[in-house]
């Protein structure tokens, strides 16, 4: 079908309502949004169509080649980008035909259609630099290559690229032109340089998603901790704890190290990580006697004669000379008393069981062995959290005597004194 078709089709509308007696002044108008309708229904359509085409042919050859490139290009939504060029290509080609009696709106719809296929071309250069550092971080050779860094490097030249070539086609500029108005911009951009700074920072911020709105952050060179509650071009507003607000620049955020919580919040839990010390010399092995007074405690019986059977059949195996205590294997109160944690916090119901839950030592200080608790409340409101938290430690604090242990506490002024007034041979 040759152009000459095309173009009685697209004056069809026009030539009936001018034989039916209508004006053409109105008929061509009428004509043109007529045409218009008709070309945005084909766009919508052909876009539905060939992203169907174009995707489905990408999941075929995926399927048949899971390792392939082509699984990162259809992540990346490389093929939606290449069916909306093949339908702009398209439209572009049936704008003069549609918008035969309009040369002026003809003139507008193509630097539309321009600006927006420089749009889907930067979009088509994205999805495939994302796709080869996909592939490639799945390569042993390149998984410790700063490859995220590379690709922003890249794309920065392409957007620029593509916001001269935009401006060119919306206002005429010549690259000579484009290269006086760098010059002029650069003296800009010292004059509002924190104000640029804060622009580009909210992109970076918005399009990275490193902060939103109601996040819980915590930026310690700001002194700030709390919930954003404003981010604007300039500066971020923080609602502190303490019912203070704290304003930081916006691009602090992308210069400075903080602190987001929201992965907290998503993950269903809020961390318990909080040690205690125990006095090393209150550490000791059990004998029989010690062992049976521990079976009182419910939550250690059946672990106490359980290990217990285990260390006998190994000692037996072994020859231990169980004459000297510290030969062989023997059962310690603080390993049953750690014992005895972990079951404390595994039967808590306010502590998220699929999360990490662990109770463990740190390194031995002259405070004594700390005994850290590491794990997490269902809870995530802070008085809720501390309630909690408070509730764990309390219960542990009394426990810790019917082990035989002690919480180490440096002397009082008061201690001191009672020792110094202790009479010789008490």
């Amino acid at each position: 079908m040759n152009q000459d078709t095309f173009m009685k089709y697209s004056h069809f509308i026009k030539d009936f309502l001018i034989s039916q007696g209508m004006l053409e002044s109105w008929a061509a108008l009428l004509n043109g949004v007529i045409n218009f309708i008709v070309l945005l229904a084909a766009f919508i359509f052909l876009n539905f169509l060939l992203q169907k085409i174009f995707v489905g042919g990408f999941r075929f050859f995926s399927r048949k080649r899971k390792s392939s490139f082509n699984n990162y290009l259809l992540e990346s939504k490389f093929p939606k980008h290449i069916s909306r060029i093949a339908v702009l290509i398209l439209i572009y080609q049936m704008l003069p035909l549609a918008f035969a009696d309009f040369p002026k709106a003809e003139r507008f719809f193509k630097v539309i259609s321009q600006v927006y296929f420089i749009i889907l071309a930067v979009l088509v250069i994205r999805s495939i630099l994302i796709s080869l550092r996909n592939y490639l971080f799945g390569k042993p050779k390149w998984k410790d290559k700063p490859l995220d860094s590379y690709v922003q490097v890249i794309m920065i030249f392409v957007w620029g690229f593509g916001l001269f070539w935009t401006i060119q086609l919306l206002t005429g500029f010549t690259i000579t032109g484009l290269a006086a108005l760098s010059a002029a911009s650069a003296v800009i951009m010292l004059i509002f340089k924190d104000t640029i700074l804060g622009f580009v920072a909210s992109i970076q911020v918005t399009i990275n998603d490193t902060v939103r709105i109601g996040d819980w952050i915590t930026v310690e060179k700001f002194g700030a901790d709390g919930f954003v509650t404003e981010i604007n071009l300039s500066t971020v507003r923080i609602h502190n704890w303490d019912k203070t607000y704290t304003t930081i620049p916006t691009y602090s955020l992308i210069s400075d190290s903080f602190q987001n919580w929201r992965g907290m919040e998503e993950s269903g839990g809020r961390r318990i990580k909080r040690a205690f010390y125990i006095k090393q010399s209150s550490v000791k092995f059990l004998d029989e006697n010690d062992l049976e007074k521990l079976k009182k405690i419910q939550k250690v019986k059946s672990y106490i004669e359980h290990r217990q059977q285990d260390i006998d059949r190994f000692n037996e195996r072994t020859q231990a000379d169980k004459s000297l205590q510290i030969n062989g294997r023997n059962q310690t109160n603080l390993g049953i008393f750690r014992y005895y944690v972990n079951t404390l916090l595994n039967e808590h119901t306010a502590i998220h069981k699929d999360l990490l839950l662990l109770v463990r030592y740190l390194d031995p200080t002259d405070k004594g062995l700390p005994v850290e608790i590491y794990c997490f409340s269902k809870e995530r409101g802070f008085v809720n959290f501390q309630h909690i938290q408070s509730d764990i430690f309390d219960h542990i604090l009394a426990a810790v005597p019917y082990f035989d242990l002690e919480i180490f506490e440096s002397p009082t002024g008061k201690d001191l004194l009672s020792l110094k007034q202790e009479k010789p041979g008490e």
